[in-house]
């Protein structure tokens, strides 16, 4: 490939070390430099203007009003409902009577402790396979309604984002979802297992799960509220040499010539500048004119 001169286009041979074009005479090393920093400082203030943005939407989803404040709040209650008691289970056979209290622990503990093998063997029996596929049904869709009640947490800082509403909501109402089938599973898995081993087996649902499920509603009205208040995001205003980051942006869309875009930047400089100027002179003279009044009133 041949290299050409930037600014005269004349070839260059492969003997011209020079760092001056034999054509034209011009510097090589540093033609074009100062467009070229030019280019990078655009490019920097153009990347601050674009995170600006998005640290404004995370502002905006957080605190951009009280009901947001609430929003945070209500959106870790639920993680919290989970530690009180969800469901209650009883034992009673010989040399065995428990009442125990299922919670969140429980869930962590049943699941990081179950032997699959012995678990698939429960599956296929034919009296207690229904009952504990019911069982299994439950603590997987426990788990399912708390993932999404993570990730609706997680996801908050996108709130302000073009689908950050309908995001929130569907998280929202596939964690109730979740959250009704276990209730629903564990039910008849007790109906199941008392059937199979009457005056055995016994329990149901616990104040907590009712908790949980009602703070899942809270996450819904206070995610509607949101939507009904619909506080604007406020956008701090970025410059990219001294243009508007709209107005850059949108030269950049319609590709309007650098040239222009380097005329409309000096424009609005000079003008700057001049206003400076203008503030600054005005300041003088009053400060000027208040120094006489006093000299006169000694």
């Amino acid at each position: 490939m041949v290299s050409v001169c930037p600014k005269c286009g004349g070839k260059l041979r492969i003997f011209d070390w020079k760092p001056n074009c034999p054509h034209c005479g011009v510097n090589l090393v540093y033609y074009g430099l100062e467009e070229r920093l030019q280019l990078d400082a655009d490019k920097a203030e153009a990347e601050h203007a674009v995170f600006q943005k998005r640290l404004d939407r995370l502002k905006s989803a957080y605190a951009g009003s009280k009901l947001s404040i609430v929003r945070i709040i209500m959106s870790v209650l639920p993680i919290a409902a989970l530690f009180l008691p969800i469901a209650k289970i009883s034992f009673n056979a010989p040399f065995i009577s428990e009442n125990v209290k299922v919670s969140l622990l429980t869930v962590y503990n049943v699941l990081s402790g179950v032997d699959f093998d012995s678990l698939f063997d429960l599956f296929s029996s034919p009296i207690l396979g229904k009952s504990f596929i019911l069982f299994a049904l439950s603590l997987v869709f426990t788990v399912l309604s708390l993932l999404m009640v993570f990730i609706h947490l997680v996801l908050l800082f996108l709130s302000a984002s073009k689908r950050g509403r309908s995001r929130n909501f569907t998280l929202n109402f596939l964690a109730l979802i979740f959250a009704a089938v276990p209730c629903f599973t564990y039910i008849l898995f007790i109906k199941n297992i008392s059937t199979a081993l009457p005056s055995v087996v016994g329990g149901g649902l616990a104040f907590g799960s009712i908790i949980y499920i009602l703070l899942l509603c809270g996450c819904v009205v206070i995610n509607a509220l949101i939507f009904k208040q619909n506080v604007p995001v406020k956008y701090k205003e970025t410059f990219i040499g001294g243009i508007p980051s709209e107005r850059y942006f949108e030269m950049i869309e319609n590709d309007t010539p650098i040239s222009e875009i380097r005329a409309e930047m000096a424009r609005i400089n000079a003008e700057k500048q001049a206003a400076e100027a203008a503030e600054k002179e005005a300041s003088e003279a009053a400060e000027k004119a208040s120094e006489e009044k006093e000299a006169e009133a000694v």
